[in-house]
């Protein structure tokens, strides 16, 4: 393809625009790494490919797994830059079916730990978050109602490839799903930055547990702890707010604990990306000490 203001390319570039996309079930990912791994992790939701030649050269593996499918298509860079949302693409694009799945397939699968975005707005933040969990090995994300499209090409760039490695979970209201997660035994903790439980302490006690060989959480509980010692390592879903406003005093009510991240130096807060990544690291890491992960 040589021509940027060709109808084709003109009908993918619309993907950019939400309504597009709603419209159409479709979204771009852009990049090598993330085409590759929509290639394959779901090879069944990409329907074509746009590629110039240097892209292809740089990326064999590329070519190898696009090629047999006849999803592949060759492109100038300049049809390639009217196509992307970038100012400077990566030389390919791919159009995808959308991947999201339901809330009750996720927690069919008995998950332990679920990242929860409410009302997050900007698409870096959703993507980090996103791909923190990913590498924190949760079973799920999910994006409540308000919060920003997974499929936002910003959104999709920032998750490197996560997209297509986490189960999502998109447009769920929140009240809805904390009633959900109880019936699935799973339990909710809010990242607030002025929650009366600190993080450390969660890992502390969860620390203590593990050494004590307690028999079972239940034999824990009964042994006299506080309330607020939550037991980290059990089924846990983490809400994170909005990055001006936190999480909502309705949002914060629905949690069994609110969690603050200690903050150490001077910093007045964590951007909502870090604090997710090490609460999500901090629960991940006691599940798998205890066996449970």
């Amino acid at each position: 393809m040589t021509n940027p203001r060709a109808d084709r390319v003109r009908d993918v570039a619309k993907l950019a625009q939400r309504s597009a996309r709603d419209r159409r079930g479709l979204f771009l990912a852009e990049g090598p790494q993330a085409v590759r791994e929509a290639l394959r992790l779901v090879p069944d939701r990409v329907v074509e490919i746009y590629a110039s030649e240097a892209c292809l050269e740089r990326h064999p593996e590329l070519k190898a797994l696009a090629e047999p499918a006849g999803m592949l298509r060759l492109a100038t860079d300049e049809v390639l830059a009217a196509m992307a949302d970038t100012v400077n693409p990566q030389g390919i694009v791919a159009v995808c079916r959308k991947v999201d799945v339901s809330l009750e397939d996720v927690l069919s699968r008995s998950p332990r730990l679920i990242a929860v975005l409410c009302r997050v707005q900007d698409p870096g933040n959703a993507g980090t978050i996103l791909r923190a969990a990913d590498a924190a090995g949760a079973d799920a994300v999910v994006f409540t109602d308000g919060s920003v499209d997974v499929y936002n090409p910003k959104a999709v760039r920032s998750t490197a490839g996560s997209l297509f490695h986490v189960p999502v979970v998109v447009g769920q209201p929140v009240d809805d799903l904390v009633h959900e997660l109880a019936r699935a035994g799973v339990g909710v903790l809010a990242a607030d930055g002025y929650g009366p439980v600190n993080l450390d302490d969660l890992q502390d006690s969860s620390a203590a547990r593990r050494l004590r060989g307690a028999a079972s959480l239940g034999e824990e509980a009964s042994a006299g702890e506080e309330p607020s010692s939550y037991a980290l390592e059990a089924p846990t879903a983490w809400l994170f707010g909005n990055e001006a406003q936190g999480l909502s005093d309705a949002e914060l009510g629905l949690a069994d604990a609110r969690v603050a991240v200690p903050v150490y130096g001077q910093a007045e807060s964590l951007n909502v990306g870090t604090a997710a990544t090490v609460c999500l690291y901090a629960s991940a890491r006691a599940q798998r000490r205890t066996g449970l992960g």
